[in-house]
This record gives C-alpha cells, structure tokens and sequence, in this order.
C-alpha cells in the first residue's frame, strides 16, 4: 500500500503558475555602446537593426521538463512511502516475582513425590514451581531467593528456559540458614521500581517465620503496596513447630491482606500444586498487543528522477548548442569589402 506522509504539501503544485500570474516578466538594462558609423556598419554585416527588447524564449522540451520536474520535487517533499503488511507485536502486561524461602529447615523430607517416596521441601516447591514457570507463557517472571539474606537470582525476563535451569540450581542453605521475609519483601520492591508495568505480583513461599529481616515483613507489605505489588504468601512450615522451624501463617496472612493477596497453606505436594494452581487461575497471563506497519520510504524515487531530467537535458543542450558556437567562431565567407590574403 502506497500513501503520502505529507500530502498537504501537494497544495503547492500551482505555485510556479502564481509566480508567472502575478510577478512582472524579469527585465535587464545593459549599457550600449554609440557608434557614429553605425548605419554603415549595420550595411557591411548585412544586418537589419530593429527596436524592442531582446526575448529569451524556451525550447518545447523545456516546457515540458520544468513542469514535470517541479512536480516530481513536489512528490519527493510529500514523502510517498510504501507501507508494509502489519506486524503485531505481543507484550507481557505484568511482572511476576517469584520468592522461595531457602532456610535450613526447606531441607526437612516431610513430602511425598508421584512414586509416594519422601522427598524435602525444596524438591518438592522445584517441581511444583516449574510447572508453574511452564504455563506462565507471556509474563516477565523473576526470582528471588531468601534465607538470612535475599538475592535475585533472575531479573524479570520472558526467557523463561533460563528461570526455569536456574530454579533447579537451587539449593539449602545457598542464602543462609534463617529466614529474612522482609528482606525478600524488599527485593521485590526494588526488582521493581523501573518497571513499566502497573500490575505486579509476588508469589512467596515460606516454611519458617521472620527471624533476620533488617525491615520488618509489615513495614515491607505496606511498600510494596505503595508500588502497586500484590502478595500472595504460601506457607509450607508447621505452625506448631518452635523456633526457626515455626511458620507464622498469621503473620502470613496479614501481608497478604496488606497488599490485596491471598495467603494458603502447603501441608503436601499435591496441595501445593493445587495452589499454584489456583493462583494462574486467578493471576491469569496479561498481554499487551500493539500493531506496528513497517514504512518504506521512497522520496529518493522521484527525487532522483527529476534530478536525471535536468542532467539529461543540460547534457543535450549542451551537445546541441556546442556545435553551433564552433560553427559561429570559424566564418565560411570573408565579409564585403574585404580581400582573401
């Protein structure tokens, strides 16, 4: 498809035939030289002199390029560009955090695999999340791990592959021995300030409560609130349990009611799954889709053409009027009154 970036510009196409209407013709004085013998003169070189102006008329072929030239510079200033067929483009509309407690006790075997064999925490959340991971097609997914301290372990990205090989990676005790829920909390916010995206989601899974945030985990859920992040929380722990091995589903619960998340509780496998579950259903894949024409330009197509015009017509000027000039310096006949030596 072919259209014009400017075709307002066409509006100027009559403007040499306003300067022709309504400016004056372009006149010269020049200087003559009297001579008294002019009628004499005029006689040996069997000239006619007459009175008026001298008028420099065109060629017919100069009629016709001046127009047709102006008016393929005019097209060329319009900008004529061909557009190409639409390519859509497909965004993802939400950035998705992933938090996973890497404490000491995720290493407790108290989850049952498909082939009913024990398995610990951390196996269990690995195979879970990455099916997760699997269906999430078109968010920006990133991970962060936590322990006495928090660390992403991807940024937010659509290459999924690369979230899921470094999930595997993971292991007990890589991020220390305790659990800093706050800090994951905080990761999260930061992961996220330059995000373009309103909507953003954070998924944290625990089984222990918060012993060694340096930010509380409430004063963290009331940030990332004020950053537009909703948490869902799943813990995993035995809220019966003492110590560092105790998760707090209360405390649980009430970041999640702070940012507009849920809060769930993983006592098995299967439980988990249904979680996760749960959670694509009701976070469904947000995408964003904008259509993009690549555009063409061609201003050089009738650019170069009028340029090829005047060159070609200057060039046949020139080869006609040469011969002419030579023919008028080297006379045939000696003038009247004059002998041949």
């Amino acid at each position: 498809m072919f259209q014009l970036e400017y075709p307002w510009l066409l509006l100027v196409l009559p403007l040499p035939l306003l300067v022709w209407w309504l400016l004056p013709p372009y006149g010269e004085r020049t200087r003559a030289v009297r001579v008294p013998f002019f009628d004499e003169l005029a006689r040996i070189t069997g000239q006619t002199p007459s009175r008026g102006a001298v008028i420099l008329r065109g060629n017919w072929l100069r009629r016709i390029l001046a127009p047709v030239c102006w008016a393929l510079l005019v097209l060329a200033l319009a900008g004529p560009q061909h557009l190409e067929p639409p390519v859509e483009r497909t965004e993802s509309a939400r950035d998705l955090l992933l938090a996973i407690d890497l404490s000491g006790s995720m290493a407790t075997p108290d989850f049952v695999d498909d082939r009913a064999e024990r398995i610990d925490r951390l196996t269990a959340v690995k195979s879970v999340v990455d099916d997760f991971i699997r269906r999430r097609t078109t968010d920006r997914i990133g991970l962060i791990v936590f322990g006495t301290n928090a660390f992403p372990q991807t940024s937010l990205t659509l290459d999924h592959t690369a979230v899921r090989d470094l999930l595997q990676e993971l292991r007990v005790g890589m991020a220390g021995p305790q659990t800093a829920i706050g800090d994951a909390i905080g990761m999260a916010v930061k992961m996220t300030e330059h995000s373009k995206q309103r909507e953003r989601v954070l998924i944290l899974l625990t089984d222990g409560n918060d012993t060694a945030s340096r930010l509380p985990a409430e004063k963290a859920a009331a940030i990332a609130k004020a950053h537009h992040i909703i948490i869902h929380t799943i813990g995993i722990g035995d809220p019966n349990a003492v110590g560092e091995n105790r998760v707090d589903l209360d405390a649980l619960k009430r970041i999640a009611q702070a940012t507009g998340g849920r809060s769930y509780r993983g006592e098995n496998r299967q439980q988990l799954a249904d979680i996760y579950a749960l959670l694509d259903r009701i976070t469904p894949s947000k995408v964003k889709h904008s259509v993009y024409r690549p555009k063409v330009k061609l201003y050089y197509l009738p650019l170069g053409t009028a340029l090829l015009l005047m060159l070609g017509y200057h060039l046949l000027m020139l080869g006609l009027v040469a011969p002419a000039k030579r023919r008028r310096a080297t006379p045939d006949e000696p003038l009247p009154g004059t002998a041949e030596l």
